[in-house]
């Protein structure tokens, strides 16, 4: 019979499960990779709850502490074996300075102060603000193309393509319902695609998504929504990059950045 302790920590791992998920696919490109590691973190605690790190400023800090200790001891890469987009990423995976990815992720997808990156990493705050500033510099190699976003809202929608511009994409369009969204890709197809999930009439970012990758799978998709756990569930197929509402100018350039350097998505049940 589960002891209160076990309980507690089960609580404590099941709120910060689906960020977990979300950071390890990031990372990895694929829902299937980053599952195992989620799974193999979750192992561990199992076999020796003393590695879950009470002490630590959050519980999402000790759970990702966990995670990165086995991380670091697999190599941090894809599995061997990859072919296609999987096997480019890779390949450049293989040319960054060690952590700067992890570190990147960390800081401005999961909001990790460099004091929790460094912790995750176990690395001084400096050392995770300096693999921060080389990530952006690294990755910025693999990126220029254009981004098509798929917004209702005008606001939003102008201040998401102000970020892409200034990152140096070119946005081939802004669409506000999932017909436009299509016409818009047929039109002037993009290296990138930027979706929320509820448009203007009723219609569905993830639908209009599902069309497009059905005839074109390696387009990057990155969704934004307000409610990402919903997203998350392990249920069935998930976005492969996914920021939240209100985000910050530094996670969609860290999410463009991430899902160029993919370059890959999978599609999601509406």
């Amino acid at each position: 019979m589960p002891t209160e302790q076990t309980q507690d920590l089960t609580s404590k791992i099941g709120a910060n499960l689906p960020f977990l998920r979300r950071y390890a696919r990031a990372l990895t490109g694929s829902q299937v990779e980053g599952d195992k590691y989620a799974v193999a973190t979750l192992e561990a605690i199992l076999s020796d709850t003393s590695i879950f790190d009470r002490q630590a400023s959050s519980d999402k800090v000790a759970l990702f502490k966990v995670f990165h200790t086995i991380w670091s001891t697999s190599g941090g890469a894809l599995s061997d074996g990859e072919t296609g987009v999987a096997a480019k990423a890779q390949e450049h995976l293989s040319r960054l300075t060690s952590d700067t990815r992890e570190a990147l992720l960390l800081h401005t997808i999961e909001e990790l102060t460099f004091d929790e990156v460094g912790t995750v990493l176990d690395i001084s705050p400096p050392e995770a603000e300096k693999l921060v500033d080389i990530a952006y510099t690294e990755m910025a190699k693999f990126l220029a193309g254009r981004v098509m976003i798929i917004e209702d809202e005008a606001i939003i929608a102008m201040d998401l393509e102000a970020i892409v511009a200034d990152m140096g994409h070119a946005v081939t369009g802004i669409a506000r319902t999932a017909d436009a969204a299509v016409h818009l890709y047929n039109s002037d197809t993009p290296h990138l695609i930027m979706s929320d999930i509820q448009l203007a009439d009723g219609s569905s970012g993830i639908d209009a998504v599902n069309d497009i990758v059905e005839n074109d799978p390696d387009v990057p998709v990155i969704f934004i929504t307000a409610f990402p756990e919903r997203l998350l569930t392990g249920e069935g197929p998930e976005p492969a990059f996914l920021i939240a509402k209100p985000y910050t100018e530094e996670q969609v350039r860290s999410a463009v950045s991430q899902a160029m350097f993919f370059s890959s998505t999978e599609t999601l049940k509406a």
